[in-house]
């Protein structure tokens, strides 16, 4: 497995084999080591980076736009663009197409997931970013509600700290940028394991990926998760649980499930999502 490149001089041509999707948990670090945020920028093509921010999530875009594209100019980013996208209509805006045509890497913020979705999903520029991304031509990072929208289906909210049951989740249709997951962000800071088992409960066939903050969980296109960040990402795989009651209790009436799978990863931990098992 190759090491994980944060340097950034990296060349257009390297670039090209270095793409990858981050899933952040939320509150990287945007001051210090800023490690997360530099292993995008790095795998977005380095000082030849040409770098989409898109704030659509949050109710302050204009101040999160900047925020972020200070950050990755102040890294040598060769250009960056922030693509406030405020309805729908300006997902068919032909110089913010122009601009995904062009860029190396795409960054969506934290907010609301439903608000990110509600603008974005199945327009011209969310379908082209995708299309990109999984032929592996550009890299994707989404914090917070940017990561919530990363699987077919999406936790779009809900309660913590109780037992599992239906009632504690929320859930919406996400993007699909990687349909075989199930994310949850902020994770163990927000106590929600049992949501995420609450929701895995009623989609065993997904896998639960529980993401802390400052922590990421990188996709590799080799199908290789890695970790990174001060946190643990924890990873829930129903794929061969033997029963649940998900189909006979209703409200926040207690769910049980049988013959679960749950790791939890740390920095420089890795995961194989096509034989689903954590990697020494």
């Amino acid at each position: 497995m190759q090491k994980i490149e944060t340097k950034s001089n990296l060349s257009p041509q390297s670039q090209s084999t270095l793409t990858a999707i981050l899933v952040i948990g939320g509150a990287e670090d945007k001051v210090h080591g800023r490690e997360i945020l530099h292993t995008f920028f790095a795998r977005s093509g380095g000082i030849d980076a040409k770098i989409a921010i898109i704030p659509s999530a949050s109710r302050e875009p204009v101040l999160i736009g900047d925020r972020y594209l200070r950050i990755f100019e102040e890294m040598g980013a060769k250009y960056v663009k922030v693509l406030d996208v405020r309805d729908r209509d300006q997902g068919n805006d032909s110089n913010f197409l122009e601009f995904v045509e062009e860029c190396t890497g795409v960054f969506m913020t934290g907010g609301d997931q439903l608000r990110l979705c509600g603008l974005l999903a199945d327009t011209p520029l969310m379908d082209r970013i995708i299309q990109r991304v999984r032929a592996k031509e550009i890299t994707l990072a989404g914090t917070s509600a940017g990561a919530a929208v990363m699987g077919y289906q999406m936790i779009a909210g809900g309660s913590s700290g109780e037992s599992p049951n239906r009632a504690l989740v929320d859930m919406a249709m996400g993007l699909g940028i990687i349909p075989e997951v199930l994310v949850d962000q902020h994770f163990y800071n927000r106590n929600r394991l049992a949501r995420l088992l609450s929701a895995i409960s009623g989609h065993p066939n997904l896998l639960g990926v529980g993401i802390d903050e400052d922590t990421c969980a990188m996709f590799d296109s080799d199908g290789i998760i890695q970790v990174m960040g001060k946190g643990t990402v924890t990873i829930i795989d129903a794929h061969h649980i033997t029963h649940t009651n998900h189909s006979q209790v209703h409200g926040n009436e207690s769910l049980n499930i049988h013959n679960l799978r749950l790791h939890v990863l740390c920095h420089g931990d890795r995961y194989d999502l096509q034989h689903k098992k954590p990697l020494a």
